[in-house]
């Protein structure tokens, strides 16, 4: 059965190991960090920015979108809650981090 198996041959001959991996690995990780940083990290920093320079700018007549979906026009502000008017005479209170958006005036009149 030798025929099925080849002989293994241990090489006479040394190889040098390779110089600089590990300059190479640093690079490497620095320029992979680099691109998450901007492909990811920096879009979602922006987004919170603009998202929460939207919320210290509400006032009182503005018409919101919460996370929930709720629609309604904004009755009265406190430093973490907003009442919300979502149909005539319902009011709601939602917390101010549950606003997604603000909707162009008169939206609500067009349903």
């Amino acid at each position: 059965m030798d025929f099925l198996i080849p002989n293994a041959y241990a090489q006479t001959t040394a190889a040098a190991p390779a110089s600089g991996g590990g300059l190479q690995f640093l690079l490497m990780m620095a320029v992979l960090f680099g691109l998450m940083y901007f492909m990811m990290i920096r879009p979602q920093m922006k987004r919170q920015k603009e998202l929460k320079k939207m919320i210290s700018e509400l006032a009182k007549g503005d018409e919101v979108l919460t996370n929930g979906g709720l629609a309604g026009r904004i009755d009265a502000i406190d430093d973490s809650f907003i009442s919300l008017e979502v149909a005539s005479g319902v009011k709601v209170r939602v917390q101010r981090q549950a606003i997604s958006a603000v909707l162009p005036k008169g939206t609500l009149k067009a349903f």
